[in-house]
């Protein structure tokens, strides 16, 4: 068991289902990794209605189901100030203390270009600072960018929005998934020059589907370095084997960022559980009481 592992924090994020099935598949996973006892569990959010309310509906289910403490993410995108206020002001009432306050991406999709909504927030910062006077006892994550947001001209320029997050009352960055440790602990060592002492967690993706994973990057703006895309090159029609590849991938990240001090973890989930309940586990964590309610 890894030295340390008591010390270590841990995060896990979804998204929610679009249909029966995909409900099915996050519901199991949530199951799989509540025992694990995470800090907190987040929910993904995209604007537009449908969108919307299956994060709420989720975030509901969450609370009202589990012991887990679920953190909403929330944008700025195609709402006014008073929609986004209304929304937050929902769910305090419901229970929820806890959001990861994201800017959000164009409605148009990737490429395009982000402009705010008539009477909107304009940024993360913005909202951070709306979310704050709306309920004060949120607890705030927001996110950061190892390699810098898409739409940001400098890694220099997305440090100060960074600092602005932080200035609004942001308690917790969490990172861009990346692959190299090291471009991690540079961006730290800039961020922590700048005079942010926030934790920033770092954001982990476990590789479940490498040309997803790659595609996802890109749209990200996140590196992959060539040595991962060899490590599953020819693997396309060999799911077995690409699982065991995808575990030992992951499992080489994490353990060397334990080793070189980090204690907070942040999963991306894709909703799917076992190779993250794996990792978890290389990093000394074990399931302690059942976490579902019956």
């Amino acid at each position: 068991m890894p030295a340390g592992h008591n010390r270590i924090a841990t995060s896990f994020e979804f998204f929610p289902p679009k249909d029966e099935a995909m409900e099915k598949t996050l519901w199991e996973s949530v199951e799989r990794l509540a025992p694990l006892s995470p800090s907190f569990v987040s929910v993904t959010y995209g604007a537009g209605g449908s969108t919307r309310e299956r994060t709420h509906a989720t975030v509901r289910r969450i609370l009202n189901e589990t012991t887990l403490t679920p953190a909403a993410h929330l944008t700025c995108v195609a709402a006014t100030r008073a929609e986004i206020d209304g929304i937050v002001r929902d769910y305090h009432d419901a229970g929820v203390r806890h959001i990861v306050a994201l800017r959000g991406d164009a409605l148009e999709g990737a490429g395009a270009k982000y402009a705010p909504h008539p009477g909107g927030y304009a940024n993360a910062a913005d909202l951070v600072a709306g979310i704050k006077k709306a309920a004060p006892d949120f607890e705030i994550s927001v996110s950061a960018y190892p390699e810098k947001h898409p739409d940001s001209p400098t890694v220099e320029a997305d440090i100060d929005m960074l600092k602005a997050k932080v200035d609004a009352g942001a308690s917790r960055a969490i990172t861009q998934f990346f692959f190299e440790n090291d471009v991690y602990f540079r961006y730290l060592e800039r961020v922590r020059a700048r005079g942010i002492d926030i934790p920033i967690v770092p954001g982990i993706l476990p590789v479940q589907n490498f040309k997803a994973a790659k595609n996802f990057a890109t749209r990200a703006g996140a590196s992959v370095p060539a040595w991962i895309a060899e490590r599953f090159a020819g693997l396309d029609h060999d799911p077995a084997t690409r699982k065991l590849i995808a575990a030992a991938v992951a499992a080489e990240q994490v353990i060397d960022l334990l080793d070189r001090g980090v204690t907070s973890f942040h999963f991306y989930t894709m909703n799917r559980a076992d190779l993250v309940y794996a990792i978890c586990h290389l990093l000394g964590l074990r399931p302690a009481v059942q976490e579902v309610k019956s």
